[in-house]
């Protein structure tokens, strides 16, 4: 196919739209405004340290492998993954450690260990999950729900018939309340809700889809971190032709009345037949479109972004035998940390704490005898009321917390210190006042409000990566890049101007 496209922005979708149309004979060209692609999925180095700067947890690997297929290639040559057998490490304030293991029989005899909690409520609970994946993965999370022609499929109209069971009435602390007598257990599953920047309390209990994501399907860290995936997704779009040009800032999208007909560079105007927005959507409509009025625009501006979060990235001069590679340590009050995180929105008193150490699997990461601690807590979405003085106050909070779970003040040990800031985030990404992932889901309906994937507004306008439909995460990040690179395809074999 001779159609020429643009792709704004080489985050995970951008590179996986890329790739699956200039294998499909398109003409691609991707723009990325960084010095390297992978968006949120970047790497940070210094004094012999290597950190993963975002994600730290692959889930839905399938998606990954069906993307390659779906380009010709096997992905095993290209990346290799790993299952991790202890998902995550959890301490609590009261002295209590729980694993989260793979292996569910596992995991069930740990909790029974731990808490006295009855197998059978977790099984019970994980099957709960279950039936909330099997009603939305199709419709919801691998296609567009709003595809006529999907919902009179036959996978359409059966997971209509599913839609009772995606528990949208409760929130996922209610519904995770009812399953669990012990409260540690309710807390380390409301944890969840967080993986989309929401907030237990808030968010619908269908969010607990992403329990069974994580204890069925797996959590994966790729050999060579999880820059290996921008990577081996860079190493795909090029080698299946498309053309990736870095350090190169997109001015704005040009349009024809309400037709999307290229991009601006510099001054210089360049003309493509469609065009693939991998921005932040509120970035894409008010300055690269500029056309605020537009009710697209107008509704995505006033949602509620999703949340955000302060990063301290640690090479400390010690190894830590009583850590896993995942650690979280619990807040004493999680329902007062949600509620000074989206009320109050301001940095929690006293934050979760999660720690991700990637040289206990990558062991070049950390020089011999040290590890690489990413430190991470949530914070609000920084409007500007996050100031250099809080963080710093933040910092000391966590060099506690964080030293009372190794047992041993790190304060002195550290010998590379790197901060990402909320702040930061949104000058690196363009994301909305530096949310992670778009828009929050805190109330029912948000899930369908999210940007689909080819624009109402403007016609050859599509749209990709974690502010878009399915919504954020590496697997929902590379599902948007192929429903919106399958949107293009389907919409040039009609002839259609989208």
């Amino acid at each position: 196919m001779s159609e020429r496209i643009a792709v704004i922005g080489g985050g995970l979708g951008g590179l996986s739209a890329a790739a699956l149309l200039a294998s499909e004979g398109f003409d691609v060209t991707l723009f990325e405004k960084n010095s390297n692609t992978g968006g949120k999925a970047a790497v940070i180095q210094g004094g012999g340290f290597s950190f993963d700067a975002g994600p730290s947890l692959l889930t839905m690997p399938f998606i990954l492998h069906n993307l390659f297929t779906a380009c010709g290639r096997n992905s095993d040559q290209y990346i290799s993954l790993k299952k991790i057998e202890v998902i995550c490490r959890y301490f609590y304030p009261d002295g209590t450690k729980i694993d989260a293991f793979a292996d569910r029989e596992k995991f069930k005899t740990e909790v029974h260990d731990k808490t006295g909690e009855p197998k059978d409520h977790l099984e019970k609970y994980l099957t709960y999950c279950q039936k909330i994946y099997d009603a939305t993965a199709d419709v919801f999370i691998l296609n567009d729900f709003r595809s006529l022609k999907l919902f009179l499929s036959s996978t359409g109209l059966k997971s209509l018939l599913k839609l009772p069971q995606i528990d949208p009435l409760r929130t996922v602390h209610q519904a995770n309340s009812s399953f669990f007598n012990d409260k540690r257990l309710v807390q380390l599953f409301d944890r969840y809700a967080t993986y989309n920047g929401s907030s237990p309390f808030l968010a619908p209990a269908t969010l607990n889809v992403i329990p069974h994501v994580e204890y069925t399907m797996g959590a994966y860290i790729p050999e060579g971190g999880i820059r290996r995936i921008s990577e081996a997704l860079q190493q795909l779009a090029e080698e299946s032709g498309a053309v990736i040009r870095r350090g190169v800032q997109i001015d704005e999208i040009v349009t024809d009345g309400n037709k999307a007909s290229g991009v601006r560079v510099d001054g210089k105007i360049y003309h493509f037949d469609r065009i693939i927005s991998n921005a932040d959507v509120n970035y894409t409509y008010e300055k690269l479109l500029n056309n605020p009025p537009r009710a697209e625009a107008k509704r995505y501006r006033k949602m509620e972004p999703s949340g955000s979060g302060l990063v301290f990235y640690w090479g400390v001069e010690k190894e830590f035998p009583g850590l896993e590679i995942h650690n979280i340590l619990f807040s004493q009050d999680y329902e007062n940390e949600f509620r000074e995180l989206f009320e109050q929105k301001k940095i929690p008193s006293d934050p979760t704490v999660y720690v991700y150490i990637s040289s206990k699997y990558h062991s070049s990461d950390a020089p011999r005898g040290g590890s690489n601690l990413f430190v991470m807590i949530n914070t609000p979405y920084d409007n500007g009321k996050i100031t250099e003085e809080e963080v710093q106050r933040t910092r000391e909070t966590v060099i506690s917390k964080v030293s009372t779970m190794t047992g041993e003040d790190i304060r002195p040990l550290i010998r590379f210190e790197d901060i990402l800031t909320p702040r930061m985030i949104q000058e690196r990404t363009n994301s909305r006042w530096g949310s992670i992932y778009g828009v929050s889901s805190n109330s029912r309906n948000a899930a369908f409000l999210r940007q689909a994937n080819r624009s109402s507004s403007y016609k050859n306008l599509y749209f990709c990566g974690g502010s878009a439909h399915p919504g954020g995460g590496i697997p929902l990040v590379i599902q948007s890049g192929i429903i919106a690179a399958n949107k293009v395809i389907e919409d040039t074999k009609r002839g259609s101007s989208g």
